[in-house]
């Protein structure tokens, strides 16, 4: 133990690389990133990142042809790193200077995220106009989960990382997966400007997360399931890395017949009947507490959406699904 806080330190001993985990600690960056903030080469920043994440300090996380790097929010360096950015004098030139590009580069983030965003626009609004309203969609969640503190919030299919946002208030940390890159990017950009540094994103498929089982005491899969091709391998998925007493929120349409979301915006399933993905659920030893409805008013062959919580026996184990 230690050793291990001496290899911390020395690590932390060095001016360039305080100035990464003081930049690190306003969230996640790549190389390229870290590289246009200091002003320094690509062989010089590696150089630096791979003694702090050899001694533990960050944690590295290729995603195609990236590298994110991000510090460990667990353990003594967590506390070290707090000490790092309260001795961080932010109007010394060097860390002034240091911040001004960080906070540019937030800015180009966000533009490049918008123009993505902006892509899917018709898509949204269409989807939209079928529907119940999303503030009522995410207001039923949140009262759902009323009363409940959670330590570690897994959204899969994460999309612009909006459910992140959503349970910020109830969730120590918060980690969205999704598969698109562009969606990745514009979740980084959305979650970066609101200054959530306690939640981060990751590359992964619905199927296979990048998670050891038992490790989230909530997950949630928010309009996901009709574009998965095996929504059941999905919510095994969920159910796995699900804790003992912890809870799962799926948010999706009963089934309905909208052929056009099919043909025009690639829904593999056009809905889904309650009781297919209640007997998912309990194929993966998840109780069903509760199916919340939340009919279409005034739209004309709307479309429902369904949320279902179910819940991991505290008594099961986190390897039995």
């Amino acid at each position: 133990m230690q050793s291990d806080l001496l290899a911390k330190l020395k690590a932390l001993a060095e001016p360039t690389r305080l100035r990464i985990v003081s930049l690190l600690a306003q969230g996640e960056l790549t190389v390229s990133e870290i590289m246009q903030v200091l002003g320094q080469s690509q062989p010089r920043v590696s150089r630096h990142l791979k003694l702090l994440a050899g001694a533990g300090v960050c944690e590295r996380f290729p995603e195609g042809g990236w590298v994110f790097y991000r510090l460990k929010r667990t353990g003594p360096i967590s506390r070290l790193a707090a000490l790092v950015d309260e001795f961080t004098e932010v109007n010394e030139p060097q860390v002034h200077r240091d911040r001004q590009r960080l906070s540019e580069l937030k800015c180009l983030r966000a533009e490049a995220a918008a123009k993505c965003f902006e892509a899917t626009a018709a898509e949204r609004s269409r989807i939209r106009s079928l529907h119940f309203s999303e503030e009522a969609v995410e207001q039923a969640m949140i009262d759902l989960t009323k009363g409940r503190i959670f330590k570690q919030h897994v959204d899969v299919g994460t999309g612009t990382g909006r459910i992140l946002e959503l349970f910020v208030d109830q969730a120590e940390e918060g980690m969205g997966v999704d598969l698109s890159r562009k969606m990745l990017y514009v979740a980084r950009a959305k979650l970066t400007e609101a200054g959530l540094s306690s939640r981060f994103v990751r590359q992964a498929d619905a199927s296979a997360l990048p998670l050891n089982a038992g490790v989230a005491d909530l997950v949630t899969i928010h309009q996901v399931l009709h574009y998965l091709p095996d929504p059941q391998a999905a919510l095994s998925e969920c159910a796995r890395v699900l804790a003992p007493g912890g809870l799962l929120l799926v948010v999706d349409f009963a089934e309905h017949h909208h052929e056009a979301l099919r043909t025009e915006y690639h829904h593999r399933w056009l809905g889904f009947p309650p009781a297919q993905v209640t007997a998912w659920m309990q194929s993966c030893r998840l109780t069903l507490k509760l199916l919340h409805t939340l009919e279409p008013k005034g739209i004309e062959g709307g479309l429902t959406v369904l949320i279902w919580a179910a819940e991991r026996s505290i008594e099961g184990s986190t390897d039995d699904a």
